[in-house]
């Protein structure tokens, strides 16, 4: 992505605001691009629900509208990518 000319970042903290109190909840993201997308990387046997709420958690924390969940544990990476929109 980098050759490509984007911009991206690498596990980045993400803490909790609730009422001013900033709390260090162990979330980490995966990559950002861009500012934008939102991508959380798995090797599981298959995604589940819960996956694709920790996702949606992470966009909504960021305020972010994009995300994918790419699962590397598949035969053709096209069948291991999930699209999610906040």
């Amino acid at each position: 992505m980098e050759k490509a000319g984007l911009s991206l970042e690498r596990q980045i903290a993400l803490p909790v605001v609730y009422d001013g109190i900033r709390l260090d909840a162990g979330y980490q993201l995966d990559i950002v691009v861009e500012d934008e997308v939102i991508l959380e990387l798995k090797a599981v046997e298959q995604l589940m629900p819960i996956h694709e709420a920790q996702l949606l958690t992470y966009l909504r924390l960021k305020n972010r509208k994009i995300g994918l969940l790419l699962n590397f544990n598949v035969t053709l990476l096209k069948n291991g990518i999930k699209r999610i929109v906040n």
